[in-house]
């Protein structure tokens, strides 16, 4: 049973270094290898119970998750002026798609309670990457884009978007808002499949 829980370890940080990787690439675009590292050793911690250092821990696991992402054909090496960088494909990006889409899921009730939860946000265009994230979360998530930072979803969601500010570091530049009737509801309803008001 020890062996298998070892064995359940090690796939669990396989997986957490590539998706940090595949995640760094997409919120930079262009990302060099060196500025991989740091962002996904702060994500993962972790921690060698061998004594090993953790640099060397992270550096193995970092490029054993980068050629298991090239062979994948999730990201690509292109040359630039600076030297060599990552690039995510598209294969890539569907791929971290469902990734997102499987961390952050909704419980949907058995009947609608009639209320819109709306989600905006303004973030800046120097983390024009992280607003692209976000954006393609509340998409995998089943949002509907009411406007170009103006999303709806009819559940309770809060518990989640408290999870993209702290997964995304946007704290109080996404803002979450119930409402109980919005103008013109009509594609609301019909893209939610919910009951028209009478």
């Amino acid at each position: 049973m020890h062996g298998m829980e070892s064995d359940l370890k090690g796939v669990n940080r396989k997986a957490l270094v590539q998706r940090a990787i595949l995640a760094s690439v997409a919120t930079v675009g262009l990302l060099a290898m060196v500025a991989v590292a740091p962002a996904a050793f702060q994500i993962l911690k972790i921690i060698d119970p061998k004594g090993m250092r953790k640099r060397d821990l992270f550096r193995n696991s970092t490029y054993r998750a980068r050629d298991a992402l090239l062979d994948k054909g999730y990201v690509e090496f292109v040359q630039t002026p600076s030297g060599k960088k990552f690039r995510l494909t598209l294969e890539g990006e569907n791929y971290l798609r469902r990734l997102e889409g499987k961390e952050y899921e909704v419980a949907k009730p058995k009947k609608w309670d009639g209320h819109f939860r709306i989600v905006t946000f303004d973030i800046k265009e120097p983390r024009k990457g992280t607003r692209e994230r976000l954006r393609r979360a509340l998409r995998q998530i089943g949002f509907y884009q009411l406007q170009k930072s103006v999303w709806v979803y009819p559940y309770d969601c809060e518990e989640l978007i408290t999870m993209l500010k702290v997964d995304f570091k946007i704290g109080k530049e996404i803002l979450y808002i119930i409402a109980s009737r919005i103008e013109f509801d009509k594609p609301l309803r019909e893209y939610f499949g919910l009951p028209f008001a009478k």
